[in-house]
């Protein structure tokens, strides 16, 4: 009986048949799912699909977010109806922030069962309809590569983001017509699905702004590394002398080693920044270039940080996030396409002054890089108990290669990470949750990673907060066997929430605290290595061991609670360590 019920669900009649084909289509190779809908999943390695088992939805769907951001193809998850459907709308709001490519397929309760009070019934298309770009409920077997096809459209066309498509469980199953005589063959499943290229009158205005200007600034945003455009602005840097600027999610869009390269700007250049001793070529930039920028809160510092008196220019796939905080030069359009079409532009006129300007600029940069590595050698070198997170950052950066992806949660991960980490060339990838910044993502967007890049050595940063939430999916990394290197800072402590109450109020609650745990041993009973470590001195070589190994590993490290990264906010609250 099992074998003829597996027959059935599998024939090539069949929808679910239908859907993994119209998928496979799209160019999915991997699918993040649970058991439901069975159907499809069944389905699905038939057509050369492979499922990847998450233990909680809100964990799959943010490794269906990892998987896309590395591979740009859309990340595809899958759910149930009802309780694992609400678990979507984390991952999928965070994607919708970010620009994220993904199409979430869920089961819903049979079309005869529809506003019945069904087991589990939900109103999915309202669910969905605040994070997600695109939602429907397919009705009709007959509309399957319609609807399909219209999914991935949206997910990767324009400004990337997650679709959703709600399938009856009885459709499922349905027998479908005869397959057309003539089969699409669109594929719609990489992302930008479009690269059109910003009207020639602006991006000559632009290039002719940038030449002229006294002190341009370009700064990067997460859509440079959507657009798989960081040759194109490596290449814009160098050769128009341009001095660059990131937002965290643009992090890796250019080497941070380049003498024109700033670094990551934003709300976290306090004492201690990287690039805080930079924030004079910020005020006086003349012109600036944003590129893939959202001009979001943390990014300018609360609207703070870029100059009013500049003008800008701003390049963005998206037409509506193009003026939203400053006004611009409008060029709508891919940043590929647009920043090639800016050098081409440039390229004909005359950068004496961008030529002559470089020296100086390039002194100021190395002279700001050289104040910060003196200023943070001590705290970066010491062995001390508990350790310094800068500690731990220093040990990270020595071992990253050019091939190493490094994601990290939301929170002080994510602000140690992009203050202490190097972007060794253009196109290194540092996955940040920066789109909402929920806590205990860090480890399944490793795996999505991993998955996306097999071999290539992934290391996630997280605390103990964050990493609290997501404990589970250790057993998914086993099962996988990936080599991704868990760090988890573990002071105890929600670090954020208790230094910003301490910043606002002079105290803080007691919700911040936690009560210890060895995060090694959870590593452990779930099969995997785990090492905790509580000195500095011991961290390098307990690291370098782990990455050798290839295989998955949790390194617990007994860290600072006192340790505070150089958030703007905090200036005259705390102690300076330095």
């Amino acid at each position: 009986m099992a074998g003829e019920t597996k027959s059935k669900r599998i024939d090539e009649t069949v929808v679910a048949m239908r859907l993994a084909e119209a998928f496979r289509r799209h160019g999915v190779d991997h699918v993040f799912g649970q058991s439901i809908p069975s159907a499809f999943h069944l389905a699905a390695p038939h057509v050369g699909i492979r499922q990847i088992v998450y233990r909680t939805e809100n964990a799959g769907g943010t490794m269906a977010d990892g998987y896309a951001r590395v591979t740009r193809k859309v990340g595809v998850v899958t759910a149930q109806n009802g309780p694992a459907a609400t678990l979507l709308v984390p991952p999928l709001a965070e994607a919708l922030k970010a620009s994220v490519p993904m199409v979430a397929l869920v089961q819903d309760v049979a079309r005869s069962q529809t506003d019945k009070n069904a087991f589990q019934e939900f109103d999915h298309v309202r669910l969905f309809d605040s994070c997600a770009k695109w939602v429907r409920r397919i009705e009709d077997a007959s509309r399957i590569d319609d609807y399909v096809d219209m999914a991935f459209v949206a997910a990767t066309s324009g400004r990337p983001g997650p679709a959703v498509l709600i399938v009856p469980v009885d459709l499922l199953i349905e027998t479908v017509g005869p397959a057309p005589l003539v089969p699409r063959k669109s594929q719609y499943g990489m992302a930008p699905l479009d690269r059109p290229t910003p009207d020639a009158a602006a991006i000559a205005t632009a290039a002719r702004l940038l030449a002229e200007a006294k002190a341009p600034l370009v700064i990067a945003g997460g859509g440079v590394h959507g657009s798989d455009a960081s040759a194109e602005l490596a290449r814009l840097q160098e050769t128009f002398h341009l001095p660059v600027a990131t937002t965290v999610m643009g992090k890796g869009t250019v080497s941070e080693h380049h003498p024109l390269s700033l670094g990551v700007v934003g709300y976290f250049m306090g004492e201690g920044g990287r690039s805080r001793d930079l924030r004079p070529l910020i005020d006086e930039a003349d012109v600036v270039l944003l590129i893939g920028n959202r001009t979001n809160q943390n990014g300018t510092d609360s609207w703070s940080l870029y100059p009013n008196a500049a003008t800008f220019i701003h390049l963005d796939v998206d037409p509506m996030e193009i003026g939203r905080n400053y006004e611009a030069v409008r060029l709508v359009g891919d940043a590929r396409r647009g920043i090639r079409a800016l050098g081409e532009a440039m390229a004909g006129l005359d950068l004496s002054r961008r030529v002559a300007a470089r020296p100086a600029i390039e002194a100021t940069i190395a002279a700001a890089r050289a104040g910060w590595e003196s200023l943070t050698a001590r705290i970066r070198t010491q062995d001390a108990v508990p350790i310094r997170p800068e500690r731990v950052m220093a040990v990270i950066d020595a071992a990253l290669t050019p091939e190493t992806i490094v994601t990290t949660d939301a929170s002080y991960s994510s602000i140690w990470a992009a203050n202490y980490l190097t972007a060794a060339e253009a196109g290194a990838r540092f996955i940040t949750p920066r789109g909402l910044a929920g806590l205990g993502w860090g480890l399944p967007l490793a795996i999505g990673a991993s998955l996306a890049r097999p071999g290539a050595p992934v290391i996630t940063i997280v605390g103990d907060g964050g990493f609290g939430h997501v404990w589970s999916e250790l057993e998914t990394l086993k099962r996988l066997d990936l080599p991704v290197m868990t760090i988890v800072l573990n002071n105890q402590i929600l670090g954020y929430q208790k230094d910003s109450e301490d910043a606002l109020y002079g105290e803080h609650t007691d919700a911040v605290y936690f009560a210890p745990v060895d995060h090694a041993k959870i590593a452990e009973a779930c099969g995997i290595r785990g090492i905790r470590v509580e000195d500095g001195a011991d961290l390098a070589g307990v690291l370098a061991e782990a990455l050798a190994s290839g295989k998955p590993a949790v390194i617990d490290v007994l860290t600072d609670s006192g340790a505070q990264p150089p958030v703007t906010v905090y200036a005259g609250k705390f102690a300076s360590p330095f």
